[in-house]
């Protein structure tokens, strides 16, 4: 078996927002979830934020945290 540190190595990471819903599916969680979570702080893996004169929240989750943080990681969304 890999180390964790060896297998970073061959990882391609560029920042890439991974979408919400693609992490859900990840987890087996609900959109409501993935987003409620990022919203509170309770996900640690992205930010959820709200532009000044909007109402409605954007989201950043970077590919290297939430490699980090639920071990997720598509190489074939970098094709």
């Amino acid at each position: 078996m890999k180390k964790r540190e060896n297998i970073v190595s061959e990882f391609k990471f560029t920042g890439r927002n991974v979408p919400i819903n693609e992490i859900a599916k990840a987890m087996n969680k609900s959109l409501e979830f993935i987003r409620v979570g990022l919203q509170q702080g309770y996900l640690t893996f992205g930010v959820a934020f709200i532009m000044p004169g909007n109402s409605s929240y954007s989201y950043y989750c970077s590919d290297k945290r939430v490699w980090e943080e639920i071990g997720y990681y598509n190489p074939e969304k970098y094709k």
